[in-house]
């Protein structure tokens, strides 16, 4: 992903442009006296990101994430959970 930063002044000059490549997945940088003190990101990637931070904080999944990394996974067909069969 690629990682650009503008300052203050230069990004509410190019506001529309900057936008259009958040859009696109650039990760773009808002500094001020040289910290970047915000980003501008796709909705797609915060969606990302938020459902990540859901996964980690759900001990269930974790412990399932866990459980396949160590091969102690079984994966049935979809079919044999359909209780008509």
């Amino acid at each position: 992903m690629a990682r650009s930063t503008y300052s203050v002044t230069r990004a509410q000059s190019q506001l529309p442009r900057l936008v259009r490549r958040a859009e696109s997945g650039a990760l773009v940088g808002i500094a001020r006296r040289d910290e970047t003190v915000a980003y501008l990101l796709s909705r797609e990637y915060l969606e990302a990101i938020v459902e990540t931070l859901e996964v980690l904080a759900n001990s269930a999944a974790q412990k399932a994430i866990a459980a396949h990394r160590a091969g102690r996974t079984r994966f049935v067909p979809l079919s044999a959970l359909d209780p008509d069969e």
